[in-house]
């Protein structure tokens, strides 16, 4: 694999400026393809929390964390804080991917910008004020814009954050954006069989760029059909209705294989 920098790429040196309104379009149709790619956009209202509250104040972290450890019903403080992070992950990544593979654009969230709301299910859906895009016009360059739009300045000050409250592994909580990131791969594939090959492209990049390296790896049983295996544990088993997560590293390989051949099987209309 090549090694590649993890330092921030400043965006106005790379890719064109987008108007906005193809910016706002962009991420009201990724938006439109189900809950993990939602992201509201507009003005908030009473109810809607600053997003960087969760970055810089301990009591509030805590505080949905321990939300999440009651619906989970579990004492242990590390697996609700894995599963909040888990979930912010993929709310903050899966608009973003989404829009650089079905619209060729890069999308930036300001974390100034983002609100929170709290929900019963303990997915935090999630609001901007504003949306700045670029245009993709060096699509070897994708990942490593992506990558640095989500890490620098939202998703490292999170589990800074985290890790400030609970006693976690850095590596697990990679491990879980890794996880989200593929999760939000197979799903755009599913959806968009049309963008099966720019979207897996994508996320194999992802996958070897800085935190997310070694974090798991991506099989494809079958062409459009991505799976991924990660090398950690998000610690879902352990909550009190909790199981081992298709890709969990503690899984048994002979029946990861057999899931895996059932779920191409049903998705081609076949049982």
């Amino acid at each position: 694999m090549n090694q590649r920098s993890s330092r921030p790429t400043r965006l106005h040196t790379g890719p064109p400026l987008a108007p906005s309104p193809a910016v706002f379009q962009a991420i009201a149709n990724v938006s439109s393809m189900g809950d993990r790619f939602e992201l509201g956009v507009g003005r908030v209202e009473v109810g809607w929390h600053p997003f960087t509250d969760l970055l810089t104040d301990a009591d509030v972290l805590e505080q949905r964390i321990g939300d999440v450890a009651e619906r989970l019903g579990t004492a242990e403080a590390r697996v609700a804080a894995s599963i909040l992070f888990q979930k912010l992950a993929s709310r903050l990544c899966s608009p973003l991917f989404g829009a650089a593979v079905a619209h060729g654009l890069l999308v930036e969230l300001d974390p100034g910008r983002v609100h929170w709301q709290p929900a019963p299910d303990g997915v935090l859906p999630l609001r901007t004020t504003d949306l700045a895009g670029w245009e993709i016009r060096d699509p070897e360059r994708t990942a490593e814009w992506l990558y640095h739009t989500v890490m620098p300045g939202l998703l490292e000050p999170l589990a800074e954050a985290v890790q400030g409250v609970v006693k976690i592994a850095p590596g697990l909580l990679w491990g879980n954006v890794a996880s989200s990131l593929a999760g939000t791969a197979r799903a755009l594939a599913r959806i968009r069989p049309d963008l099966a090959g720019a979207t897996l492209g994508l996320v194999r990049e992802l996958l070897d760029l800085g935190h997310l390296r070694d974090k798991g790896e991506l099989a494809e049983p079958a062409p459009g059909h991505p799976f991924f295996v990660r090398r950690s544990c998000c610690l879902y088993y352990r909550a009190q209705d909790g199981r081992k997560c298709g890709d969990c590293a503690l899984d048994d390989p002979g029946a990861r294989r057999d899931r895996w051949a059932r779920a191409v099987r049903e998705s081609q209309g076949a049982r």
